[in-house]
């Protein structure tokens, strides 16, 4: 469950304000900066408003939430930040916008002047859609629809990739190894950049001071490398800190490489590597890794539901990944990251990383997608069939064929009360118990 008021700037919104939010990112330097999208498609933002980052037409800092009119009706697909800062915001129709620091062209309007509001960026774009964005401290990429990386900005390591380290002030196909290949996903550290390719390969150039390129070496690459540690294995997700990076195979392994000064790298000590090495994490398959390039902090999320983190952890270093008690890695960097921005578009609708077990508990109850109702007290419960079935002897003979129950919608329960018969299904589908102690008396005498 996404609780938007763990974010210290989101919680001055007011209750009826934090229910309307579908999307939220928190960034800037002291996490200052807020822009939030409602579930109206409506883009507010709120905060210090450093050089103009909230897109407001000014730089004045705001307390109370301001709607970016430009972007109405524009529903968000991605949305990422810089240092400066500027931001990137890709639309569902594939067009870009960007606002905010553009000292280094970052922006990728031609110029290195403050945009104070939203502007659209077409320069070799105007036949593209633009799927995903990621923004370093201070240089843009941008992923389009039939797999082209496009960057831009500040190249003084040659983080745009263009084989040289001279500033690119509008956007510009990366090529060299990347030519003829489909990327699926884009990251940056502060100044370095990533892409995932759609058969598992993972390239890197830029700064590579620390290793973040994970090439194995420290010379900074100007034109996309392959890191060819990773070959063999397909990738799926790639995410990258200030100076580190963390890689998700489709087997549910992780890797990580770069620096390792606060134990972002999760290897039990501090010195960093080159090129990738495998983390383990609870001996459990890996379903979600985070990271930011605003900080020093890791996350991970298994498929049991589980969630860890380690590196920087309120001015901590914890150099192996340690059990939360969070549900969504999102918390970790709400709660524990310096400073406590988002590594991702925050999204109140996280079913895309629902694990087994949470799938499971939303199931429980759902008329949507169930095929049986006990009817108690009056009451319907919805279940599923094959998962009680699954879990309980049972209900595996009262399901079989020559019983009357197996051919009904609808079983009518008469000798246990509503909340007795419902703590009793939803265990099945949770292994936890929600019942008052007044009625625990009788979910024994249905456990026997």
């Amino acid at each position: 469950m996404v609780d938007v008021s763990k974010w210290p700037l989101l919680s001055v919104l007011s209750t009826q304000e934090q229910a309307a939010v579908r999307q939220a990112c928190i960034f800037g330097t002291s996490a200052n900066e807020a822009i939030y999208i409602t579930h109206a498609n409506e883009v507010f933002a709120f905060g210090l408003n450093c050089s103009g980052c909230l897109g407001t037409g000014d730089s004045v800092s705001l307390i109370v939430p301001k709607k970016l009119d430009f972007l109405r009706g524009k529903k968000v697909v991605s949305l990422s930040y810089g240092s400066g800062p500027h931001v990137l915001l890709a639309t569902e129709d594939g067009q870009l916008f960007a606002w905010g620091h553009n000292g280094y062209s970052q922006l990728g309007n031609s110029t290195t002047n403050t945009g104070l509001s939203p502007v659209l960026i077409t320069n070799n774009l105007q036949t593209k859609k633009v799927t995903e964005v990621a923004c370093g401290s201070h240089h843009s990429l941008a992923l389009t629809q039939d797999g082209d990386v496009f960057a831009w900005g500040y190249n003084n390591c040659g983080q745009v990739g263009s084989g040289s380290t001279a500033n690119q002030p509008y956007p510009r196909k990366v090529t060299g190894c990347l030519q003829g290949k489909a990327a699926v996903g884009i990251t940056c550290g502060q100044t370095s950049s990533l892409a995932l390719i759609d058969n598992g390969e993972v390239y890197g150039w830029g700064y590579n001071g620390n290793g973040q390129v994970g090439v194995g070496n420290n010379g900074n690459q100007l034109s996309p490398c392959r890191l060819s540690t990773l070959q063999g294995l397909c990738i799926q997700q790639i995410v990258a800190g200030y100076a580190h990076c963390l890689a998700l195979t489709d087997e549910g392994l992780m890797y990580a490489w770069g620096a390792n000064t606060y134990g972002q790298l999760g290897t039990r000590n501090k010195s960093n590597h080159l090129s990738p090495v495998q983390i383990t994490v609870d001996k459990e398959r890996v379903v979600e890794v985070a990271a930011c390039h605003s900080t020093h902090t890791s996350a991970a999320k298994t498929q049991s539901g589980k969630v860890f983190m380690w590196g920087q952890c309120r001015g901590q270093s914890i150099v192996l990944p340690h059990l939360t008690h969070f549900t969504i890695t999102d918390d970790v960097f709400a709660c524990f990251a310096t400073p406590s921005v988002m590594w991702r578009l925050l999204s109140v609708e996280q079913d895309d990383f629902m694990t087994a077990s949470e799938a499971l508990r939303k199931e429980f109850d759902s008329p949507e997608t169930s095929d049986l109702k006990f009817s108690v007290d009056g009451k319907c419960i919805h279940v599923h069939k094959a998962i009680l079935k699954i879990r309980c002897e049972h209900f595996r003979s009262m399901f079989r064929s020559q019983w009357t129950e197996d051919q009904q919608d609808v079983i009518e329960i008469g000798q246990f009360s509503y909340p007795v018969y419902r703590s009793f299904l939803q265990f099945l589908y949770t292994d936890a118990v929600e019942l008052p102690p007044e009625d625990a008396i009788g979910l024994l005498d249905l456990a026997t």
